[in-house]
């Protein structure tokens, strides 16, 4: 059986499944046999694509229009497809960049492992890079992480602010605009500084 996917970005209407579809319809899917998403590739929760998947059986093959109507990124793109492929399911590609794409046939498996040898190249870039720039900050006496939420200016303010019985910590957390799980890290109920703030102030523990 063949089973198709369409997928648009936006879900305003401004954009239309219908070429996709014609092409689906063309390449011998059956209408009802289609499943589509108004979503953003790069989202996770996708529902029509989640049951398109539950509903391909061994020997079925999934057709899309272009490569990326499917993947948020090449490496999910060639995580779902050895998937299919392990469960015996075909891939077809009808246009674009991946037109050539057919896991069905040998040339299309081939030209698919490529896709999958890039994938890994990229895994292993990013690795790679995120390692060095660890280093170089290290070198430099700095440690990699996420920078942090408050200011030194803030930390103070945030002190001053919860050591008084009358702030409202809701208002002072969109003041500083910040969580209130956030503020805590930093700040206890009574204005005493906790770890994330004696860090940025540069007090030792």
């Amino acid at each position: 059986m063949l089973i198709g996917y369409a997928r648009v970005s936006k879900a305003d209407g401004s954009q239309m499944l219908n070429l996709q579809i014609d092409a689906l319809l063309g390449a011998g899917v059956e209408k009802n046999h289609i499943y589509t998403d108004h979503a953003s590739g790069t989202k996770e929760d996708r529902p029509g694509l989640q049951a398109c998947l539950k509903a391909l059986r061994s020997g079925d093959t999934l057709i899309v229009w272009k490569l990326d109507r499917l993947g948020r990124n090449l490496k999910h793109l060639v995580t779902t497809t050895h998937e299919l492929s392990n469960q015996d399911i075909g891939f077809r590609v009808l246009a674009g960049q991946g037109a050539n794409i057919d896991t069905t046939t040998t040339n299309g498996k081939l030209i698919f492992g490529i896709f999958a040898v890039l994938a890994e190249f990229e895994r292993d870039l990013i690795s790679e890079r995120t390692k060095a720039g660890l280093a170089a900050a290290r070198a430099r006496g700095r440690k990699g992480g996420a920078k942090p939420s408050l200011t030194k200016a803030q930390i103070r303010q945030a002190q001053a602010s919860m050591g008084k019985r009358e702030t409202v910590v809701s208002e002072l957390c969109k003041e500083l605009g910040i969580t209130k799980p956030t503020l805590y890290r930093y700040v206890g109920p009574d204005g005493s500084l906790r770890e994330f703030g004696k860090k940025v102030l540069g007090i030792k523990q």
